[in-house]
């Protein structure tokens, strides 16, 4: 056993290395090792955590004492290295091996993590991922050093962790403070939709002050859905009612007299639309339709409730809603959302529960691979925001199969659909005509019998949720802007230093004609670092230098871009204090060769800066300080909130109000993101409050009028929806309904795009390693991908997997990785298919395509490649895979 062990801690010496610190074993370890060997390795800690865990290997190596082996597990177990006690012990290291890949994604966003997250913020969501000594050292150095240091430090931290979950709890750490910066070059091109992938105009667009008054302050009563108003951008969800739950049971709410009014037409069995404000409570009015459709079916008969959320956070709220209210009773419920585990058997458990609330795209997928079998099977379909429900979007996906059972299958029992949303929308209408139908489309998409909206009990709905006025104040810009001059000469400048490192910096996004100071500006930063993950050279020591580097010219351009917009919007010297503070972090923390050269070059202007920003004059604050003046005159009990679209203008519109001695008596406070501020929102929307925004720019002043004219149009049209003769409504669903239908049958017999008829090369993600030719992949059942040549079965190595099972046929058996030594990414699996074993199934987000022209693409899903490939063919594989001999 001892000579074994041995050969293990050898064979696995570069993983231990990576991962322990044994500063924090050696204390626990002196029953079996010399004192004079733990001082040893001690004091090779001051070269460094590899160079310590390199000696301290070599000490375990050495040891002839009887149990130290077991002892040395157990104290890795003690002290927190559970993942890596555990790998050792099974001699299995494939699962530590799998978090190479988001490792490396780490350390080359490396300058945009520190850059931009607040340790402060993030690190108590990252202890189960993190060694108690570790979470301490983080915070000691954050303290002493600055926010970015102890960044800096929890990287290296994450880097050494052996948790399996650190990649998905880093991820919800961001979601949970709104790191969008950092979650663009994270997440990458997974199916993470970002904000910045949104096109936005040429001219950029600015980042305005809005400001909301409150004449009076209400009180939160004790009933469930008290609607308190988020005013957030758009037709998100609030937490708000759930805040209200926990003060007592949900099981307790009771319905307001208006919700019960928006549930009516559902109760009575109707397929309905529930539109009401952000904030009124549409989830516990959909609880509601769920508990009474539940319990008013026909005696024998099992209800089947799917509640859907398009939104991850918004799904994780509605399942702990329904959880909670369910609790205990007949009906058990479940939920699946995207970040669900292969292993789970979705579909079995949707057959076994009675509500499952989830994202859509799992229920495509389900009805797509068979595991549900049909809508049918279930009694009501909950969507929440419903006005999504068009073109390709997953719930449209989900009606199409709904209305072909209704058209082709006319005794079909279909389920009861309800839809949730603040605002239907109008499209691109321009007239009432085609506004009303639009509506009427959507109605048809989701086969609706009637929109339910507030009439009866509308005081009691503008009692819960009050809509403020809106005001639009233009206001003229800054005649002279010396200070935005010199930051973009500065950019220029970097941007051409950018260039000298990696001149085909501007092939890497589409985004060419960006403004400085604009979020387009900010688009280009985000598209260019996520190319860096594409980017593909034969030195990989140059390629690494290279990425790094535009890794950080980026940032600083970020750094600077930000600073032009506080200036826009704020005063110049808290642009300058912006920057100023940003460059001192830099120094508390590793401060590489090209963070210094940047930082001279802004040094070489600070003098000037300082000058200009004694000038601090900008029309924007002038206004809006009349705007609060005026509003605390006139009720000095006045609540204002100022909504901004960055951290940095928070914070300096913060510091403006405290010294401007007119309105320091406002006593403001921060609240950055939407969880850090679902206690103070709840105050939104009080009688008789106003909108402002305050904008130097005409044509935003423009686009927002224009909204407000659209959502008079939508409200007006929603009204002409409702009037019409029902007969007459129906009639023209179906309408829409079969010809839509005609439609998508015509384009299943139409030419697909294009596909290349070109061989590729398959390289490795990691390492560039040369997989396969594209012309040697077959496609098994539509969605399973495997290669036929001989000769692929020479470039990866395999390992048993931990959790073999069957699935379409496929009897997996085998984790593949590539064989390169120095690389050894996970590229898929291996099992048995129909009577051949050892046939892999690639994973394509493992690799990269290169062309004939040797140019590289990413592509990370199957239905995403640009290449044709064919079906699996029995006879032409079996010089590849060997018969199953069982």
């Amino acid at each position: 056993m001892g000579t074994e062990v041995k050969e293990r801690l050898r064979l696995y010496s570069e993983y231990i290395v990576n991962i322990l610190r044994p500063t924090y074993v050696l204390g626990s370890m002196n029953t079996w090792m010399s004192k004079s060997a733990i001082e040893q390795v001690r004091a090779e800690e001051l070269r460094g955590p590899i160079a310590a865990a390199k000696m301290f290997v070599d000490k375990l190596i050495e040891l002839d004492t009887d149990g130290w082996y077991q002892g040395f597990i157990d104290v890795l177990h003690r002290e927190g290295y559970s993942g890596l006690a555990e790998a050792l012990q099974k001699a299995d290291f494939s699962s530590i091996q799998s978090l190479e890949e988001p490792r490396k994604r780490l350390c080359v966003i490396n300058s945009t993590v520190k850059s931009n997250i607040r340790t402060e913020e993030i690190i108590m969501d990252l202890t189960d991922c993190l060694l108690r000594q570790e979470v301490e050292e983080i915070v000691e150095t954050s303290r002493q050093k600055g926010s970015m240091a102890g960044a800096q430090k929890l990287i290296e931290c994450l880097l050494r962790s052996d948790k399996m979950q650190w990649p998905k709890v880093f991820t919800v750490a961001l979601e949970k403070g709104e790191y969008e910066e950092v979650l663009d070059v994270w997440i990458c091109d997974k199916a993470h939709p970002s904000k910045k992938d949104e096109p936005v105009k040429e001219s950029g667009e600015e980042n305005s002050v809005f400001t909301v008054h409150f004449t009076e302050q209400p009180t939160i009563d004790n009933n469930f859905q008290p609607a308190f108003a988020t005013q957030s951008h758009g037709n998100e969800a609030t937490s708000t009612q759930l805040m209200g739950a926990t003060r007592r049971s949900i099981k307790d709410f009771e319905l307001r007299s208006y919700q019960e009014e928006l549930a009516q037409p559902a109760y009575n069995g109707k397929n309905t639309i529930i539109c009401a404000p952000t904030g009124s409570g549409k989830t516990f009015v959909a609880l509601s339709i769920c508990d009474h459709h539940l319990k008013s079916l026909p005696k024998g008969q099992k209800g089947k409730v799917v509640f859907m959320a398009t939104k991850v956070p918004v799904y994780e709220q509605q399942k702990r809603i329904f959880y909670e209210y369910f609790e205990n009773t007949e009906y058990k419920v479940e939920g699946f959302s995207g970040e669900e585990n292969e292993n789970v058997p979705v579909g079995m458990k949707i057959e076994d529960s009675d509500i499952i609330i989830l994202t859509p795209q799992i229920l495509v997928n389900c009805l797509t691979d068979g595991s549900v079998p049909s809508l049918s099977i279930f009694t009501l379909l909950i969507f929440d925001e419903c006005h999504n429900t068009i073109g390709h979007h997953p719930y449209n996906v989900l009606m199409f199969q709904y209305l072909d059972l209704k058209i082709g299958c006319p005794g079909e029992k279909l389920p009861q659909i309800i839809g949730l949303t603040a605002s239907v929308g109008t499209g691109k209408s321009r007239s009432m005509m085609d506004a009303v139908i639009y509506i009427s489309k959507l109605c048809a998409n989701l086969d609706i019998e009637e929109i339910s909206t507030v009439k009866k009990n509308v005081e009691e709905l503008e009692r819960v949720v009050y809509k403020p006025e809106k005001c639009i104040r233009e206001t003229r810009q800054r005649e002279q802007d010396p200070f935005a001059e010199v930051i973009r000469k500065i950019m220029a400048e970097i941007e051409q230093m950018a260039k000298s490192v990696f001149p085909h910096i501007e092939t890497m996004s589409n985004i060419q004609n960006r403004q400085y100071g604009t979020k387009q500006y900010e688009q280009w930063i985000v598209s260019t670092q996520k190319a860096c993950y594409t980017l593909q050279l034969e030195d990989k020591i140059k390629e690494s230098h290279i990425c790094s580097a535009l890794f950080t010219y980026t940032e600083h351009l970020r750094k600077f871009n930000d600073a032009l917009i506080i200036n826009d919007d704020a005063r110049t010297k808290d642009a300058l204090e912006f920057l100023e503070n940003f460059f001192s972090n830099i120094r508390n923390g590793t401060f590489t060769e090209t963070e210094q050269e940047l930082a001279k070059k802004f040094e070489a202007e600070l003098p000037l800066l300082i000058e200009i920003a004694k000038d601090n004059e900008n029309p924007k604050l002038d206004e809006l300080q009349f705007i609060l003046l005026e509003s605390y005159q006139e009720n000095p009990e006045t609540r204002t909130l100022l909504f901004v679209n960055t951290r940095a203008l928070v914070a300096a519109l913060n510091k403006w109000i405290i010294e401007t001695p007119e309105l320091s008596f406002l006593r403001p406070e921060i609240l950055i993101g939407r969880s850090k501020r679902q206690d103070k929102i709840g105050r939104g929307r009080a009688k008789d409050s106003k909108c402002f925004l305050v904008t130097s720019k005409k044509e935003q002043a423009t686009r927002e009028r224009n909204n407000l004219l659209c959502e008079t149009l939508m409200n007006e049209a929603v009204v002409q929806v409702q009037k019409q003769d029902k007969k007459y409504f129906l009639e023209q669903s179906l309408r829409f309904q079969k010809d839509e239908k005609k439609q998508r049958d015509f384009l299943k017999n139409f030419k697909p795009r294009e596909l290349s008829e070109e061989n590729k090369r398959l390289l490795c993600l990691k390492c560039k390693t040369f997989a396969c030719n594209t012309d040697d992949i077959r496609v098994i059942q539509v969605s399973h991908h495997t290669v036929i040549s001989e000769d692929f079965k020479d470039r990866y190595f395999t390992k048993p997997h931990s959790n073999p099972r069957t699935f379409n046929g496929f009897k997996k058996q085998h984790k593949i990785y590539c064989k390169n030594t120095k690389c050894g990414e996970d590229w898929g699996i291996s099992g048995t298919y129909l009577q051949f074993q050892d046939i892999p199934l690639l994973k394509i987000e493992k690799f990269v395509v290169e062309n004939a022209d040797g140019s590289q693409k990413y592509f990370n899903k199957w239905v995403k490649v640009n290449f044709k490939m064919k079906e699996f063919n029995l006879e032409e594989i079996q010089a590849s895979f060997s018969a199953n001999s069982e």
